[in-house]
């Protein structure tokens, strides 16, 4: 089995710019922990909901106040997402994708055509956990 198999086709993704409310409200609003970051169509970033974690607002609010978290907020993107992006191919086999989760310890992986890097898809550790449960079950 493959990650393009397995894969969510054509995920939501954001910009460098995107700010980091906006990309905030676009995962809370489609569920989702990891967002790619393209420039193009080429990924050159992704944000998880850890890099947001890195945000301070309890501190921001009581050591700076409102305006300054909402200043923060409204920085862009790049400021919090990972660069260093392990990514797969769509052929990349799924005991590949689960020794990338475990060595590079991400919960999920953009999967990108080899020359361009454009984004075709994301494969989380759900995605794997999900194929798993089916093997299960047939049994």
């Amino acid at each position: 089995m493959t990650a393009q198999e397995i894969m969510t086709p054509d995920p939501a993704t954001v910009t460098p710019k995107t700010t980091i409310a906006e990309a905030w409200d676009l995962m809370r609003e489609l569920d989702v922990r990891h967002l790619p970051v393209v420039d193009g169509d080429a990924l050159v970033g992704m944000l998880s909901d850890r890099d947001l974690g890195a945000v301070e607002i309890p501190r921001l609010l009581t050591e700076e106040g409102a305006d300054a978290l909402r200043q923060h907020l409204a920085r862009p993107v790049f400021h919090l997402m990972s660069v260093d992006v392990v990514a797969a191919e769509p052929e990349t086999d799924v005991s590949d994708l689960v020794s990338l989760f475990l060595e590079q310890k991400v919960g999920a992986v953009p999967v990108v055509t080899p020359d361009t890097r454009q984004i075709v898809g994301i494969v989380s550790y759900i995605d794997v956990l999900r194929v798993l449960q089916d093997a299960l079950e047939s049994e």
